[in-house]
């Protein structure tokens, strides 16, 4: 699985602070086999944004792209309405796991606007901008994502095997 990951802040993208979420997140994936072939800052612009992902999706075919940060409900925070302009397809359910875990931990939970889908075959995630809420979302949501990528571009078996009468 060829994977991108997006992060989106302000302060990272003028250089103010390091991005940690990135890099935790590449380190999670790449601990289980999985490629990290890009990696981006970007502010929190939605026209960036959803420029960024329409590219990668679009000219960069990746599996799997993942955005952090941008996802509360600050006025700064677009993430959510900037990934919704470019996808074809929502997931809601990858975004209903997360926010239910997530919920185990803190109940500033349901502030999450995190949505997923697919564009084209690339599947599209947001999750939270700190590094542990960010693998933790994403390893709540991890069971299904080879599944829904490999459906995303096209896999024509059964999603379970038919039981024998």
């Amino acid at each position: 699985m060829n994977v991108a990951i997006l992060t989106i802040s302000d302060r990272s993208f003028r250089g103010e602070r390091d991005d940690m979420t990135g890099p935790a997140l590449k380190s999670w994936l790449e601990a289980r086999g999985v490629a990290v072939l890009a990696m981006m800052v970007v502010p929190d612009e939605e026209d960036a944004i959803s420029h960024t992902l329409q590219e990668w999706a679009d000219d960069r075919a990746f599996d799997l792209i993942i955005t952090n940060g941008g996802t509360g409900v600050a006025p700064r925070d677009v993430t959510p309405e900037a990934t919704r302009k470019i996808l074809h397809r929502e997931i809601p359910g990858l975004s209903e796991i997360m926010r239910l875990k997530s919920l185990e931990k803190t109940p500033m939970a349901v502030l999450s606007r995190a949505i997923a889908g697919s564009r084209g075959r690339t599947l599209i995630i947001n999750l939270p901008g700190s590094p542990q809420g960010a693998v933790e979302n994403l390893e709540a949501a991890w069971p299904a994502i080879p599944h829904a990528v490999a459906k995303i571009q096209g896999d024509p078996s059964d999603c379970a095997p038919l039981e024998e009468a």
